[in-house]
């Protein structure tokens, strides 16, 4: 939580942009900054030796992430209470984290036809910070206050504030903003007790270690990032039913790729042959979670649209006796029963994990089903 400390500070700059003096913060001692012996001979490897060593530091970050879990799941039921609620989920960063999370709102409305305006990404400098780099940006407080100020954000949101040094103003600034209005937190750092986390609600705090060169933060600590923010929203999207079984039933089909991908999707969760899926993703309009629900009731589209609005767009609580329908199939055979494949059961059943919930109950990420 904000401390008591963090606020005042807060409180007393308002929108005032203040200096920052970074030898004050000693950010050498920052393991984000840190020069490790260790890589000190990258340039004279061979190309192949240099990518070797590139993906041995990567395969590290995943376990980094691990250690997280808890933490990641709790900040996802934020996320899936605000967007429940009608709430939006903001990301806030400069930088490569920045563009992190503006990837991430910006893959929302195909992946999950969720409106533009639910996911949310601000890069501190504003658009021009996507493909050049805004010098002072992230030193701008004041700036994330403005943002926020502008989207009216408030109790009913959810910020997540993405730093990889854990202390960057615009960041910082965010949440701490964010708190002040009353939106729920989040602090995605990679550095250990840093000030994004202290002043959120929940800190997410991987520590990836020294980058094999020295600062780039674009490296391992992006690619956590990156591993997170794909966590909280598709998380949030399974949790709010925005999937039937691991089937991307809410697919924007805008493209030949995706109109092909919906077809495969309706093929898989109902078994149904080609002309079948055809007829029913033109009666549909190409929505693929519609043209599942007829093919599965033979339903006209009226009763379709209507159960589907009353199951606020939940296909498996839609399905009448959905738990004994499929949820995945092989393309071109017929559809397997629901439940919990080999594999999936001991991942979710591992120690520390919780058991494994339908997308539509209301049984949290740590209470037992």
């Amino acid at each position: 939580m904000i401390s008591d400390s963090t606020a005042a500070v807060n409180q007393a700059r308002g929108t005032t942009h203040v200096p920052v003096d970074v030898r004050a913060e000693r950010l050498g001692g920052l393991t984000t900054e840190a020069v490790s012996g260790d890589f000190a001979a990258v340039d004279r490897l061979e190309t192949l030796d240099l990518m070797r060593l590139l993906n041995a530091e990567d395969a590290t970050v995943a376990q980094a992430v691990a250690t997280q879990l808890p933490r990641i799941a709790e900040a996802v039921d934020l996320v899936v209470d605000a967007l429940r609620s009608g709430g939006r989920l903001l990301y806030a960063g400069a930088g490569t984290a920045g563009r992190l999370g503006v990837l991430d709102a910006s893959e929302c409305p195909p992946t999950f036809d969720t409106d533009p305006s639910q996911v949310i990404g601000l890069i501190a400098g504003g658009p021009a910070a996507l493909t050049t780099a805004v010098e002072g940006a992230e030193d701008d407080r004041a700036g994330s206050h403005a943002d926020l100020a502008r989207l009216d954000v408030g109790p009913d949101d959810v910020v997540v504030g993405i730093s990889a040094s854990g202390r960057t103003p615009y960041a910082v600034g965010a949440v701490q903003e964010a708190t002040r209005r009353g939106a729920r937190t989040v602090g995605l750092a990679c550095n250990a007790d840093s000030p994004l986390g202290e002043a959120a609600d929940v800190a997410i705090e991987v520590v990836v270690g020294p980058e094999v060169v020295a600062g780039s933060t674009r490296l391992k600590a992006g690619t956590a990032q990156k591993l997170v923010c794909n966590m909280l929203t598709t998380g949030a999207m399974v949790r709010l039913g925005k999937t039937y079984g691991n089937l991307m039933v809410d697919v924007r089909a805008t493209n030949a790729k995706l109109k092909d991908r919906a077809h495969r999707i309706v093929t898989a969760a109902t078994g149904a042959d080609e002309q079948a899926v055809s007829r029913a993703l033109a009666e549909h309009d190409g929505r693929a979670k519609h043209a599942v629900l007829a093919l599965l009731t033979d339903w006209p589209r009226e009763r379709v649209d209507a159960e589907l609005a009353r199951t606020h767009g939940v296909l498996r609580a839609a399905v009448p006796n959905a738990e004994d329908r499929s949820s995945v199939s092989d393309h071109d055979g017929p559809p397997l029963q629901t439940g919990t494949p080999d594999r999936l059961r001991t991942i979710v059943r591992s120690p520390g994990s919780s058991p494994t919930s339908t997308p539509n109950d209301e049984t949290r990420h740590g209470d037992p089903t």
